[in-house]
């Protein structure tokens, strides 16, 4: 099973909606979610500040921002 690092922070509503597709493909591929707040971590918050939402899976960011549930699922099942 995958490990998924979710970054993200609290009143981000592109990050809702990004943990609202996470669950979703969740459902059909099954991989772990850990869920990451930047900022609870200088280094998460200066790598991740400008683009959060951000999935990231064996160290690739495999995408970010704008989170989709094609991208997210297809490299998931890579």
């Amino acid at each position: 099973m995958k490990n998924v690092y979710f970054y993200t922070r609290a009143q981000c509503s592109l990050c809702i909606e990004a943990k609202a597709v996470l669950e979703l493909v969740q459902e059909d591929t099954p991989f772990c979610l850990h869920e990451r707040n930047i900022d609870e971590s200088d280094e998460w918050t200066e790598k991740y500040a400008l683009m959060i939402p951000v999935i990231e899976v064996d160290g690739e960011i495999i995408q970010f921002g704008i989170v989709d549930y094609p991208t997210v699922k297809s490299k998931l099942e890579a």
